[in-house]
């Protein structure tokens, strides 16, 4: 097993590169429609599919960028990548306390890193008009409904994860497919609603970086995303324990 610091640099590049790309993603797709007008204002889509085509896309670049990082450092530290998934894995006596600790510090770190790296890409339409793909619920979507959908969406991804990742009856060599495509799913369905981020840090990057940079203020929205995703990481955990328990 590799140190614990190389695992946590392994988690915050992994976490970096999932915000630079996915969130990113999203951040183009409202400087690309800046300017249009859009139906109503639940949509903020573009194109001959609307936003529903918007969001496949952007559910796309993350779950083929998870996939890139579970391949490609997910022997070096799991490629946890997720607050939520980190914490669902402690909560079932399958990580130390003390590791949990260093890879969800990593995992905002590079959450950070990886939505400056792309303010620095891209300029400050980033922030004014891409909000650095910051997540937030949409129009008419309430406090307690967002944080209900990202619970349901991380409690999927988590299932994904239990089955394919953890569960060491997991056919080898499907995590990245499965767990990348799960992601896709969830945000090409959810994203419309809260933003589908589905984890803690994907959030905290964008905001953060907002905040720092003179964009929005967004962290009143903030615990939805931990609350919504945790609850939902640590339900799929147990009750995968619960119905594969032998």
């Amino acid at each position: 097993m590799a140190t614990l610091a190389n695992r946590s640099i392994a988690e915050a590049v992994g976490t970096a590169l999932l915000v630079y790309f996915g969130a990113g993603a999203a951040a183009i797709t409202l400087m690309i429609a800046n300017g249009t007008k859009p139906a109503t204002p639940f949509n903020i889509g573009i194109g001959q599919l609307g936003g529903l085509g918007d969001w496949f896309a952007i559910g796309l670049t993350f779950g083929i960028v998870i996939a890139v990082v579970i391949y490609a450092l997910g022997r070096v530290s799991g490629a946890h990548i997720n607050p939520a998934v980190t914490i669902a894995l402690w909560a079932t006596k399958r990580f130390p306390a003390g590791d949990a600790v260093a890879y969800i510090i990593a995992q905002l770190i590079g959450a950070a890193v990886g939505s400056l790296l792309f303010f620095l890409t891209v300029g400050m339409d980033a922030v004014t008009i891409g909000g650095l793909g910051a997540t937030t619920p949409f129009p008419g979507i309430g406090y307690g409904q967002a944080i209900l959908v990202e619970a349901i969406a991380t409690f999927v991804l988590m299932l994904a994860i239990m089955g394919t990742a953890v569960d060491k009856k997991a056919p080898a060599g499907f995590a990245g497919l499965v767990i990348g495509l799960s992601v896709t799913a969830m945000i090409t369905s959810t994203g419309n609603i809260a933003g589908a981020s589905l984890n803690p840090a994907r959030t905290f990057g964008p905001y953060l970086m907002d905040f720092l940079l003179g964009g929005s203020n967004l962290w009143g929205f903030f615990p939805i995303y931990i609350i919504g995703p945790v609850a939902g990481a640590l339900l799929a955990a147990f009750f995968y324990d619960r119905i594969a328990a032998e």
